[in-house]
């Protein structure tokens, strides 16, 4: 029926409906994010839209359905894991949304196709340490790693943003770290806990502003674009070491036939989840917390609520000491 009425269209006024192939629009995309995104997010971008493109024909992206987006996705699912298969329906939901927004759809198909979960109807929610398992962790990590782990601790920033950091971004004097993340270009300027400072105040004195805070995890990223897979294989390690997670061996750390990884309840990323907890379990404010933390919050964006900086330092110094715990 569309393209009989574009043929309509064209057939009276010589104009067509406004029509996009999906591979032309994903294409133009791509260059888009590419130029607003750090190499590794862009990456994974067109990873995502490559599987996609070759798993549909090349036809109108206003043709797109939703039963199309629900076939990849179970097609995903045999071959990936629950998590990354919600992640590519994730960018693929943010491509079709531009699309809406500049008008080349009348809607967004992927916005109407629901996350898989896992068995039982739970989700792959990833849980916070606790403070005893804090300690075994810093007690078999290495010096770097525990700079790492309490910075992560401490400030709930992502992995990739922690070994980012050089010392132009940490002011031991004025007890702060700035930093723009590398996921949401958000500035972010965080007080920084006593246990922290105390750790980096043993750290040797850089010979410039620019050298790396963890300059053995900075040159892993470097070389890696940007990846922190690697630093998240060593972090699993530490775990291995302090008894919280189990060793891989191979075929048995998968599932199925299809090869797909097991889910692990314990990463990096839950330092984030624990710092959330923590600042909730002493009564810290949701939007205190969530400016520390950098989660996006839209009724911070709403009421245009500005966070003190005496606020956040208040809010960081009730965190318990981990070396004290």
């Amino acid at each position: 029926m569309r393209k009989l009425y574009s043929e309509a269209l064209e057939n009276i006024h010589g104009d067509p409906l406004l029509s996009t192939p999906t591979t032309e629009y994903f294409t133009q995309w791509l260059k888009i994010k590419k130029v607003e995104n750090a190499p590794a997010t862009w990456k994974n971008y067109r990873g995502v839209v490559n599987r996609f493109l070759d798993a549909i024909e090349d036809k109108d992206l206003s043709f797109i359905t939703v039963n199309d987006l629900i076939n990849h996705r179970d097609n995903l699912a045999e071959k990936l894991t629950i998590t990354t298969t919600n992640n590519h329906l994730a960018i693929l939901s943010i491509a079709f949304q531009d699309a809406l927004r500049n008008e080349r759809i009348e809607s967004n198909p992927a916005a109407l196709v629901r996350r898989i979960k896992r068995k039982g109807g739970t989700t792959n929610i990833r849980r916070a340490f606790t403070l005893p398992e804090l300690k075994k962790i810093l007690d078999v990590a290495n010096n770097e790693w525990v700079g790492i782990i309490l910075t992560g601790l401490y400030t709930g920033q992502r992995l990739g943003d922690i070994v980012s950091l050089t010392w132009d971004n940490v002011d031991v004097r004025r007890e702060e770290i700035s930093l723009t993340t590398i996921k949401t270009g958000r500035r972010i300027l965080l007080p920084i806990h006593s246990a922290l400072l105390v750790h980096f105040l043993t750290l040797p004195a850089p010979d410039n502003s620019d050298t790396p805070v963890f300059p053995d995890a900075y040159a892993i990223v470097k070389r890696q674009l940007g990846r922190t897979s690697t630093l998240s294989n060593q972090f699993r390690s530490i775990l291995v070491s302090a008894g919280l997670a189990p060793p891989r061996s191979g075929m048995a750390e998968r599932e199925g036939r299809a090869g797909k990884h097991r889910g692990n309840p314990l990463s990096f990323h839950c330092l984030r989840h624990t710092a959330t907890s923590l600042f909730k379990n002493v009564g810290v404010g949701e939007a205190v917390a969530r400016d520390i933390i950098g989660h996006d919050s839209k009724a911070i964006s709403d009421n245009y609520t500005h966070i003190d900086d005496d606020a956040k330092r208040n809010a960081v110094n009730t965190l318990p000491d981990i070396n004290e715990s």
